[in-house]
């Protein structure tokens, strides 16, 4: 017997969701079986989020009945769901960042050994969760200063301890790369087969086909489509998610100048994290960086951006030694960082999108020393119509859809019209719609003249917005590849040098 043959273990019927006079979520039906994995797959705004949350006890539903074994089921919170068998990874980290890995891995849950906290086992089992995720770490460590890609796996560890009969994974691979996303699924086929249900969404529409067993689209807080495989060819499942045919994702990439705008010169961490690397980049050029998670890459932009601290060599623009040592000195001399983490690190999400755009630009907003809100409006619609953000202005940047958000980001230092733009992770979590308009951001900034860094763990993304393409492994640099003699072959044969 399959698991399309055995009863639901989730049922939804009708599923509604109404925020004020907005209703987001329309009458939805959903069913989930024991061992099996359902693709949910929309837009940023379709949905998926609003409906992930009701169903782990996030948010409530306006209206609508789910089913939990066949009993009535409604919960009031996370842990009731919890405590009813249904985990979620969410796509934002929620670990705490001064407590271990263990304490992280069980918070909320602690395991008790005569009435007291017995630490010894919930390191060990942390420690056997994330081994099992090829993650060779101490579960005593702080999760503070931890690579969001093993924050990613902790997150997914913690899930795991669960025992839970189903899990929800919203975005797990979009911070790893192709060896860990191999790893997890590994350990999804294990649950699988131990009979656990499981609720996918993710962007990276490649590796639907290699996880999911149906597959279930939704738009505009609808469910428009249905897929009873997941060997469902992905411009098919695109165009369901947007509506309409999609002729390319990938705009031409620009010829750059011959004039070099960035030179990184035998660049090295204190920490050993990368070592002796140098490119440069020309203006107008698209530089892409590649590489396994852990091998360097973040930690080198930062470096060139001042983010973080240079233990030798030397940054140069326009042939000029400019070796940033802070954020502040690196932005002043037109470098800007757009980082993998946009929530924690590139908005302010309780402020507004104007705000958020004005913080990167107070001398253009200001007059006098004085800020005022109708300067400051003027300035950021300027932008918000410009990059196409789908809000308003005084709306907080918290309430955007991940796309959007990044637009924001996107947006707050490109009006400082930039002459070295970096830009780590700059679609992940955002749909295939978002993409492609940030790709062409990407070449527009690249016809003007921007010397542009892209870093990337989406293979296919940095091989198609690239004109070259610097592969790292283990915090070194295995080479440069032109864009005629970059393919998936030979990237990962020097990332896995």
């Amino acid at each position: 017997m399959t698991a399309k043959d055995t009863a639901p273990i989730l049922s939804l019927r009708k599923i509604r969701k109404v925020y004020g006079s907005m209703e987001v979520l329309h009458g939805i039906d959903l069913d989930v079986r024991s061992g099996e994995v359902v693709a949910l797959l929309g837009e940023n705004g379709a949905g998926k989020s609003t409906l992930s949350r009701i169903i782990s006890g996030a948010v409530e539903a306006t209206a609508g009945d789910m089913t939990w074994f066949g009993a009535p089921y409604a919960p009031a919170n996370p842990r009731a769901a919890m405590d009813a068998g249904v985990g979620m990874i969410h796509q934002e980290l929620k670990l705490l960042p001064q407590l271990s890995i263990a304490e992280n891995v069980f918070v909320g849950r602690y395991l008790m050994k005569g009435g007291r906290v017995d630490r010894q086992a919930m390191e060990e089992r942390a420690h056997a969760g994330l081994q099992r995720l090829g993650l060779d770490i101490s579960p005593r460590r702080l999760v503070e200063g931890l690579s969001t890609a093993k924050q990613q796996l902790i997150e997914i560890a913690k899930a795991m301890t669960l025992n839970a009969k189903l899990l929800i994974l919203d975005e797990p691979t979009a911070a790893l790369g192709g060896e860990e996303t191999q790893l997890l699924f590994r350990q999804i086929e294990r649950l699988k087969a131990d009979g656990v249900g499981i609720i996918y969404i993710s962007h990276r529409l490649e590796e639907i086909r290699q996880i999911a067993d149906r597959i279930v689209v939704m738009r505009d807080g609808a469910k428009v489509q249905e897929f009873d495989s997941g060997d469902v060819p992905v411009r098919t499942i695109v165009e369901a998610m947007v509506g309409r045919s999609l002729e390319r994702m990938f705009p031409a990439v620009p010829v750059p100048q011959d004039e070099v705008m960035l030179e990184v010169r035998d660049l090295c961490a204190p920490a050993r994290t990368f070592s002796n690397i140098s490119f440069s980049v020309k203006r107008g050029e698209v530089f892409g960086i590649a590489g396994l998670v852990g091998a360097g890459r973040t930690e080198l932009v930062r470096a060139v951006t001042g983010a973080d601290p240079i233990a030798s060599g030397e940054v140069l623009l326009d042939g000029d030694v400019v070796t940033p040592r802070s954020p502040g000195e690196a932005i002043r001399k037109g470098i800007v960082l757009v980082p993998e983490d946009r929530k924690l690190q590139g908005l302010v999400l309780e402020h507004s999108i104007q705000e958020n755009i004005g913080y990167a630009n107070l001398k253009e907003v200001s007059r006098g020393g004085w800020l005022t809100s109708r300067r400051l409006g003027q300035f950021a619609d300027v932008y918000i119509r410009k990059f196409g953000v789908k809000g308003s202005g005084r709306q907080d940047a918290g309430e955007l859809s991940g796309g959007n958000q990044q637009k924001v980001v996107l947006a707050k230092w490109l009006a400082r019209k930039p002459r070295v733009v970096v830009l780590d992770e700059p679609t992940r979590g955002i749909d295939v719609g978002a993409r492609s308009s940030i790709y062409d951001m990407i070449m527009d900034l690249a016809r003007e003249g921007v010397a542009v860094i892209v870093v990337s763990s989406d293979l296919e993304e940095v091989l198609g917005v690239s004109n070259r393409i610097m592969v790292m492994a283990q915090g070194k640099q295995a080479g440069i590849l032109d864009r005629k003699d970059a393919n998936d072959v030979s990237v990962m044969e020097l990332a896995t040098i």
